[in-house]
This record gives structure tokens, C-alpha cells and sequence, in this order.
């Protein structure tokens, strides 16, 4: 990927209310949030109410002139749209308004190409970005030849933009494939975990939630913490100790987020799906953020499209300590709802204790005198199970342990 100088923008956010004005503003304040973490300045704000968006300038003709006016004014370089945005959208905002036309799709690839580390994160990013480029390619007109840096620049920089859809379509192939041999890993990975009979706890959230301080919490994964949306995009996969004898693993994912960009979704599908593949469901709530109602219900509807549902959920309303006043809320969606603090330590050894509780479920404890000619049964014990005790006695070898209910009958 091409890097650019950073240039700090000063931009207009524009949304549309379709009738509730609350929700609307809600949904511009993240976008200001998302602004923010691009590295642009928020110079202004237009909502205009609307039964839906104009099919061509988003944006009514009066609204549009007073647009001309607050870019003028407050000397911005160009607006955000609070939504995905048509070619013939893009390209006719441009046309009238002579300025940088960003919509909220764009900002947050824009974002994830900033902060994708791995080789896996960039492949899946440059992805998305191409697909939303190529249908895009007469819509986005004069900006194709922008050079220089600022938002909508990074990741395959705009000399790869300027390929015709011929060029983009063997390219997007090129990724696919690349994509696909990842995936193989992965998949080649989760299978030596099933094997290793080892749990796996994910964590998911809302952007920002704290998962990733949640992780370095329980296991010093040493995971970067960032106050921005969006700080990690690579999973993070950990053990953690529940007690003396039982193991799990603990994998971080990509935070949601309202309005998560199809193209994205496809894209990060192997990197999300770790979410599907879990044994347990760990949902980090900010339970500091007055719209902690609205992103949780972002996260199931996210886990539904996934289809991870149907898995033991324990959720940690995480950031405890920034509360006034403490409170006991509840999440009736899952079995567990800890009050918690990343910072603080509060609720971790609550939640081990919960996670051990779903483990043992699909376990039998025994105690049990084996024949010395058995002993390769204890081995199986040994990788499969918890061995809490092994005894050599005269009569043979005694043991205590936990074993999942699939391996008993052989034991």
C-alpha cells in the first residue's frame, strides 16, 4: 500500500433525518467520532429532514445552497455523508460543490487501511476498498486524479484508483486468492484447536467498548489500546488460565459498528467469523456510553448475520470505573451479566469463574483406579482433559480429572 503525507482536513458532516431527529444526531456524533480518528477536523454540521435521501445530490436543492454557504464560511476542504453514497451521488455533490466528497463507507475503509498491521488486514482492506471503487468509477470523476494525501487516500493510493475496471476486477481475483490461502491457515488453525480439545472464548463489541483492554487485562497480550474507533483490526488469539487446571482461549475480533459497510463485512468475513466459531460469546458493553442500548443491539444484529448465534454469551458491561453511580445492568440475551473494569480489574475473576462454569458443562468428572496397562488412556486424559490428580499406588494408578462428554466412553 502507497502512503501519503498526512493532511489534516476540515470537514462538514451531513446527515438525513428520517424521522427520528435523536437517532440522527446520535448517528453524526459517531461520524464526528469516526472524523476524528481519520485525523480530520469537524468544522460544521447540516441535518436535513427527509422521507429518504435525494437520489441525486443526497441532500435537497435549499439544503445543498446553504452547504455552499457553511463550506465558505468555516473554510472546510469537504463533506462527510452520514451514509453510502450513489455514483451519481458522489459524482453531482462534487460537481456542485467543488470540494473533497466523503461518504461515512469511505471514511471507515479509510480508517482501516490506516490501522491494518498484518498481511491478512491489509489484503481484506484493499478489498473492500477496490469493490467500492469500481462501482464507483464514473461517479467518483474528478477526484480519481486527485493526488496527495488526506481521507479516502490511503491504502491502494489513488495511481491504483486511476485503473480502468479491467485492471480492478484482476486485481480484486489477485486478493481473492491471496485471501483464500489466509483462510486455509486459519481454518487449518482452528482445527488443531478443536483437536487439542482447548475452548474458545471471543471477545465482541462495539468499536471502542474495550475488548482489547479486556484481553491485555486477562492475559498481558499486550495489545494496543487506543481511545479511537476501530484501534485493532487483527484478532489477537491468547491463553488464559481459569483455574490451576483448565485452559481456554481468548480471541479479540474487529469491533461493529452501525452502518458497517457491506464491503467490509464480505472482506473481513474469515477474520469476523471467529466470532461463529467460538464455544463461548464474550460481548464487551462500554457501559459508560448513554447509547450502550443501541450499540448492543448493533452487535447481535451483526452476530445474526454471521450466524454466531446459539452460543453461551457472557457479557462484561465493561467501564465501571468511568460511572458516577454504580449500576447493575442486565443483558437478557445472555447467561452472564458481570459488571466490569479493564482498568480496574473488577469482574475478571467473576468472569472466569463464569467461563469455567460453561466448560465444565460438556465435561464429567471422574475418579477412577486404572491398570498400569492402561496408562495411554491417561495420556488421552492428559491432551484432551483436565488431569487433576495421578496417583501411582500398588493396585495401579489412580486418577482425577475432568474429560469432555465426546472422549468418556473411550476412557
Amino acid at each position: 500500500m502507497y502512503e501519503t503525507e498526512h493532511i489534516e482536513e476540515r470537514v462538514i458532516l451531513v446527515g438525513i433525518d428520517t424521522g427520528s431527529t435523536e437517532l440522527a444526531q446520535r448517528s453524526l456524533d459517531e461520524l464526528a467520532e469516526l472524523a476524528k480518528t481519520a485525523g480530520a477536523q469537524v468544522a460544521g454540521r447540516l441535518l436535513q429532514a427527509r422521507e429518504s435521501a435525494h437520489p441525486g445530490t443526497y441532500v435537497g436543492k435549499g439544503k445543498l445552497l446553504e452547504l455552499k454557504d457553511i463550506l465558505w464560511e468555516t473554510e472546510a476542504t469537504g463533506i462527510i455523508c452520514d451514509d453510502e453514497l450513489t455514483s451519481a451521488q458522489l459524482g453531482n455533490l462534487e460537481a456542485e460543490l467543488s470540494c473533497k466528497v466523503i461518504d461515512r463507507t469511505l471514511l471507515i475503509l479509510d480508517i482501516f487501511a490506516a490501522r491494518a498491521v498484518s498481511g491478512e488486514g491489509k489484503i481484506q482492506v484493499e478489498l473492500a476498498q477496490l469493490r467500492y471503487s469500481s462501482s464507483r468509477l464514473t461517479g467518483l470523476g474528478r477526484s480519481l486524479s486527485r493526488l496527495g494525501g488526506g481521507i479516502g487516500t490511503r491504502g491502494p493510493g489513488e495511481k491504483k484508483l486511476e485503473m480502468d475496471r479491467r485492471l480492478i476486477r484482476e486485481r480484486i481475483s489477485r486478493l481473492k486468492r491471496e485471501l483464500k490461502d489466509v483462510e486455509k491457515h486459519r481454518e487449518l488453525i482452528r482445527a488443531q484447536r478443536r483437536q487439542s480439545g482447548l475452548k474458545t472464548a471471543a471477545l465482541v463489541g462495539y468499536t471502542s467498548a474495550g475488548k482489547s483492554s479486556i484481553e491485555n487485562a486477562l492475559t498481558d497480550a499486550g495489545i494496543l489500546e487506543d481511545a479511537m474507533l476501530f484501534s485493532t483490526l487483527d484478532t489477537t488469539t491468547r491463553s488464559l488460565m481459569l483455574d490451576n487446571t483448565q485452559e481456554i482461549l481468548i480471541t479479540d475480533t474487529v469491533g461493529f459498528i452501525r452502518k458497517l459497510p457491506h464491503h467490509l463485512v464480505e472482506a473481513f468475513k474469515s477474520t469476523l467469523e471467529e466470532a461463529k466459531y467460538a464455544d463461548i460469546i464474550i460481548h464487551v458493553v462500554d457501559a459508560s456510553n448513554p447509547q450502550m442500548d443501541e450499540q448492543m443491539y448493533v452487535v447481535y444484529d451483526t452476530l445474526r448475520q454471521l450466524g454466531a448465534e446459539g452460543r453461551p454469551v457472557v457479557t462484561l458491561f465493561n467501564k465501571q470505573d468511568l460511572l458516577k453511580q454504580p449500576a447493575r445492568h442486565r443483558d437478557f440475551q445472555a447467561e452472564y451479566s458481570i459488571p466490569a473494569s479493564a482498568k480496574t480489574g473488577q469482574g475478571l475473576e467473576e468472569l472466569k469463574k463464569a467461563l469455567l462454569e460453561i466448560v465444565r458443562r460438556d465435561q464429567i468428572y471422574i475418579e477412577r483406579l486404572y491398570e498400569f496397562s492402561d496408562a495411554g488412556k491417561i495420556q488421552l486424559i492428559r491432551s484432551k482433559g483436565q488431569l487433576l490428580c495421578e496417583e501411582y499406588v500398588p493396585e495401579g494408578i489412580a486418577v482425577k480429572a475432568y474429560v469432555p462428554k465426546d472422549i468418556y466412553g473411550r476412557i
